[in-house]
């Protein structure tokens, strides 16, 4: 699980450009400078790539925070 999760903050800090956020499992979107929609798809789409999975609508209709990102790639690697 800390594995999944230094993933995702490197991908965050390299999509948003900075790491004024401390990762945690109820951060969410609105708590980062920077996180909006379009940054979002890319945020999902290199997550994708970096752990070679896939997304399906219901997934993402789970995302909440960051503890259901991380539970949700966990059923999927």
């Amino acid at each position: 699980m800390n594995t999944i999760k230094n993933t995702i903050k490197d991908i965050l800090q390299s999509t948003l450009g900075h790491d004024r956020f401390t990762m945690a499992d109820e951060l969410t979107a609105k708590d980062v400078d920077g996180w909006d929609s379009l940054s979002h798809m890319m945020i999902i789409t290199k997550i994708e790539e970096v752990f070679e999975i896939k997304f399906k609508l219901r997934d993402l209709n789970k995302l909440k925070n960051m503890g259901s990102l991380v539970s949700v790639i966990q059923t999927k690697i």
